[in-house]
């Protein structure tokens, strides 16, 4: 697996060590460096041993990768785009297994759509909510609360492909995965 700063230069990104997060807008002095920092320290609030909390580690993965685009692989839009719509149109109730199998399903897709792109909303226009909110966070209620909010921001600012992810979260419900 490429480290992201690779895979940030790989989409012709130079990433900033100072500022703001030049993905997600955060107002941070150490740039997409200090954010990524802050998201995880942050999540440590959550107990991720609790069952009923796996649902916000997906929430959070995917609200950071389709904020920070750049340092994923170009397939990671749909795979976390789709989930949050599972999650939050379908109501599925997610679970570690269920993400390989989204995974092998993609695989399949892009064999049909080798071309298909999911071009992210301008940086700082991908959710009013970034993942500094976690630092303001003093309880694991208030953590969920804040990573439910989040994700449904982020997914929000993604409106244009929902119709898209709703074809291919249909055909992942309907297939043999």
């Amino acid at each position: 697996m490429q480290d992201f700063i690779d895979q940030a230069r790989k989409n012709g990104v130079i990433l900033e060590h100072t500022g703001n997060c030049q993905l997600c807008g955060a107002a941070y002095e150490g740039g997409i460096f200090e954010c990524m920092d802050h998201y995880n320290k942050g999540t440590e609030l959550l107990d991720f041993a609790d069952i009923e909390n796996h649902l916000y580690r997906f929430l959070s993965v995917d609200a950071h990768a389709l904020q920070h685009p750049e340092i994923h692989g170009r397939w990671s839009n749909h795979f976390h785009l789709t989930r949050l719509y599972l999650l939050f149109e379908k109501k599925v109730v997610w679970n570690y297994q269920k993400s390989p199998l989204l995974s092998q399903y993609l695989n399949e897709y892009k064999k049909n759509n080798p071309t298909e792109l999911l071009i992210p909303p301008p940086p700082g226009q991908r959710g009013e909510i970034t993942g500094k909110a976690l630092s303001i966070a003093s309880t694991s209620q208030e953590c969920t609360t804040i990573i439910h909010n989040w994700a449904n921001a982020v997914y929000q600012s993604w409106h244009d492909y929902h119709p898209l992810v709703s074809v291919i979260a249909d055909g992942f419900l309907s297939s043999k995965y």
